[in-house]
């Protein structure tokens, strides 16, 4: 050892941790507590960025932590290969994106191995290569034949810029979540997985994540937007079929003064042709059609409707009502209508304000007062103005009309969710093919198993309009139907890249199986998963879609469990100047320049110690040169040191439990003790290396070239804790420690260090002394001291026997090592 230099220190370790292929897992051993830490696999955009580093460095020193604490550990990456990106940079620079692709797989799987993160390399994956998507293929199959997966036209996102479908979880503001441009509602012929079946188990199990982030559950629980209600039919005057509608308020339909459609409602045009409204019902529909739910939807928006010339039969009253199309009612919601209720909803009643329609008020408050004047009541209460239901309970009255709706055939209780089946078809050529053909005879056909993977064609007229790009590769398009042999003609769709990512995680336990997407015995060690880490971001998106397809494997009996993941942990952003890092604000930080100039131990130890994982953090220079001054002065003391220290192993000579050798020991199994609970389900990061730090001031004092025999000992112990507790961050140089330590083979495989009971014991205490109840001092004493003796020190000391001079002690209130009270008079 001979100066800190540590890209030659970080590439010798990486070189022997691979050759020793230390953190490779050949099989899970039934002997031993195993832990599967998971970060959530890339995008291979081109290079890591500090996000990344930050979310693997967690993830590393956890894994790290757990393997030596003997725990059999799997942590593995792969990379999520698919989607547009690639696509993008294909129209933009000329490239293949499966080139494109795979280039920036290299770099960032170099940029990673730079870093040191300790990844099993043999289970790497990469979502664009044929034997991984072929099993999104067969999976796709089991859920053609069990009815999972289906073909229908539906109302749906479409971003023109992107030229592709979007689910609605990819709409972020009226926006694409990819490009930012606006998103618009077309109509297409698109594949759906049938999510909503699962819908209520997925709720349901919400509330058995008690290891998820409460804010992730709270937005799943909106998500999936259970709304328990009633379904009511409203046959039309001169014919056109019932409108069904859905409400949550059933109690109110007897205020119920017209309905609204919205502007996608299949039903909404007919009934408005040959009407004097047809013009303006169609004029409206193509303006606010073209607008995003956001737009119609913000704070302040004004409710925009138009009559459609035609009224509806009130199912109980038999009044007529006039049929509106509004701009405020979504056709993703309950069946796309509802009845406006002006007297019961702020909405309905800021609309029938607008447009002069009749306000009837059915519901009063149940203390009998009269609600408030001029504002809708939409409390639940007692009924009044509903004929034969008047004076019932509100709660009462909804159960008692669904009994009714449904008596008489027009409706009945129902629930309804704001998840919506979902969309995987893609209009695009980066993703995984659907394995069906349509052919003109047997109509669409499963591609049979045998046959798969589909192979993507390896070049495709990319342009970024048009629609699919395969639709324009005759020699995959055209094919011949497995089930007659007549010409046919192949989907040219390709699935949501969220598939890819729906079931990556089983496959790291069976990677190259040829068979099956994976075994089930060398899943069910595993799972679930004991630390999945990522984004909050993701909240709604694929940690739904993954809870989902997991139920759907349990179904076809690929897996046992019910949820995937046991333990989420959502990282913060790394900011700088106050905002997330991005090209656009010119704020970004280079990984690589740091690994450069500072070293992947400066670059992960500040990553992990700047801030609390769970938090955001904000970018400083000063604080990654800290960490590497820190690095710095922990390699100079130990080479000083070293020459003093005694042999590896070497018995505790009799002085190590006295004067400075014992405060260093106790200082050594405090931090032990400390940082193991911070690195368990608490997940505190941040704090170990502020121990370390204390640590090595605590041990500097003793590096002294007359150190005796007890100090040297201890100071050799501190090292070595410094050395295996510093191993899950700062790994490189905790590992030449371990080297000049004279220990082998690697700390990495090292017991974690346990805290000597007998150390944590306090030698002394402070104890406090007060007369009647005033501190009058406040003593430093052996601990475990008797009352009598803790009396004596008291009266020993200036301050005190001052004031208790010439009075006489009534009672005394003692608290070993704490509190000594005299009451005098």
């Amino acid at each position: 050892m001979s100066g800190y230099d540590p890209k030659a220190i970080e590439l010798k370790w990486q070189a022997r941790w691979s050759a020793a292929r230390v953190f490779e897992v050949a099989e899970a051993d039934a002997a031993r507590s195993r832990f599967y830490a998971l970060e959530m696999l890339p995008y291979p955009s081109g290079r890591i960025h500090m996000g990344h580093v930050r979310n693997y460095s967690i993830g590393d020193a956890v894994a790290r932590f757990r393997r030596m604490r003997g725990e059999q550990v799997l942590h593995v990456i792969g990379w999520d290969a698919f989607g547009l990106p690639a696509e993008n940079a294909a129209i933009q620079n000329g490239v293949e994106p499966r080139a494109w692709t795979l280039a920036n797989i290299n770099t960032m799987r170099g940029q990673l191995q730079r870093l040191g993160i300790g990844y099993d390399w043999n289970r790497e994956i990469a979502t664009c290569l044929p034997d991984y998507y072929r099993w999104n293929q067969w999976l796709f199959l089991r859920m053609l034949e069990r009815g999972d997966a289906f073909r229908a036209r539906r109302l749906l996102n479409w971003c023109a810029s992107c030229g592709t479908v979007l689910a609605n979880e990819q709409v972020v503001a009226g926006r694409c979540w990819r490009c930012d441009n606006p998103v618009t509602r077309r109509e297409f012929d698109q594949w759906f997985l049938r999510i909503t079946d699962y819908a209520e188990e997925i709720l349901d199990g919400i509330d058995r994540l008690d290891r998820w982030p409460e804010r992730v559950r709270t937005m799943q629980r909106n998500w999936i937007g259970r709304s328990d209600g009633a379904t009511v039919r409203f046959e039309v005057t001169g014919g056109g079929g019932p409108i069904e509608i859905f409400t949550t308020r059933l109690d109110t339909i007897f205020g119920a003064t017209s309905l609204a459609l919205a502007v996608e409602h299949p039903q909404l045009l007919p009934l408005a042709a040959g009407t004097p409204q047809e013009d303006a019902v169609r004029a409206f529909v193509a303006h606010e059609g073209g607008r995003s739910i956001e737009d119609r939807f913000a704070e302040g928006a004004a409710k925009l409707g138009v009559f459609t010339g035609r009224h509806a039969v009130h199912p109980f009253t038999g009044e007529p009502i006039p049929i509106w199309a509004a701009n405020f009612v979504l056709m993703d919601v309950g069946t796309g209508a509802i009845m406006s209720v002006p007297a019961h909803d702020e909405r309905d009643h800021a609309f029938a304000t607008a447009y002069g329609l009749a306000i009837r008020a059915v519901v009063v408050p149940s203390s009998g007062g009269a609600p408030p004047g001029g504002d809708p009541f939409t409390e639940d209460g007692i009924l009044r103005g509903s004929g034969a239901f008047d004076g019932l309970p509100s709660a009462a009255a909804r159960e008692r009309l669904a009994a009714i709706v449904a008596e008489r055939g027009i409706g009945s209780a129902t629930v309804t969710y704001r998840i919506k089946d979902w969309g995987i078809s893609r209009q695009r050529y980066w993703g995984t093919p659907i394995p069906v053909v349509h052919c003109e005879g047997c109509g669409i056909v499963p591609v049979p198993d045998d046959q798969l993977p589909v192979l993507l064609p390896e070049r495709a007229p990319l342009t970024g309009s048009g629609g699919s790009p395969l639709a324009q590769v005759p020699e995959f398009v055209e094919t011949t139907c497995p089930r007659c042999g007549e010409p046919a003609r192949r989907e040219t769709d390709t699935m949501d890249t969220f598939v890819d990512s729906c079931w990556y995680y089983f496959r790291y336990c069976d990677p190259r199986n040829d068979r099956v997407p994976f075994e089930r015995s060398k899943v069910e060690p595993w799972f679930p998963v004991d630390l999945y880490i990522g984004g909050i971001e993701h909240a709604t998106m694929h940690l739904i879609y993954t809870r989902y397809w997991t139920k759907v494997m349990r179904d076809l009996g690929l897996v046992a469990l019910d949820e995937p993941v046991a333990a989420l942990f959502t990282q913060g952003m790394v900011i700088k100047d106050g905002a997330k890092m991005s090209k656009s604000k010119g704020n970004v930080v280079d990984p690589d320049h740091m690994i450069d100039r500072f070293g992947a131990d400066s670059t992960r130890l500040f990553s992990l110690f700047a801030a609390p994982p769970e938090r955001d953090l904000e970018w400083s220079d000063a604080g990654i040169e800290g960490c590497f001054r820190f690095l710095g002065r922990l390699w100079r003391a130990f080479e000083t040191a070293r020459a003093l220290l005694p042999a590896p192993g070497a018995p505790a000579p009799s002085d190590a439990d006295r004067g400075e050798a014992r405060a260093l020991r106790r200082k050594t199994h405090r931090t032990i003790r400390r940082v193991t609970d911070d690195l368990g389900p608490r997940m505190h990061l941040n704090t170990p290396v502020a121990a370390v730090m204390e640590l090595l001031n605590a041990a500097t004092p003793l590096i002294r070239h007359e150190a005796g025999a007890g100090e040297a000992w201890a100071l050799r112990e501190a090292f070595e804790t410094m050395a295996k507790i510093l191993a899950p961050f700062a790994p490189h140089v905790a590992e030449e420690l371990w080297e000049g330590l004279g220990r082998d083979p690697f700390v990495a495989t090292a017991p974690w260090p346990v805290a000597d009971a007998a150390m944590l014991v306090e030698d002394e205490v402070l104890l406090v002394v007060q007369i009647n109840g005033k501190v009058r001092g406040k003593l430093t004493v052996p601990a475990g001291l008797s009352e009598d003796a803790a009396l004596e020190a008291a009266r020993g000391d200036r301050n005190v026997s001052s004031h208790l001079d010439g009075k006489a002690v009534l009672k005394t209130v003692f608290v070993p090592d704490r509190l000594l009270n005299l009451v005098v008079g």
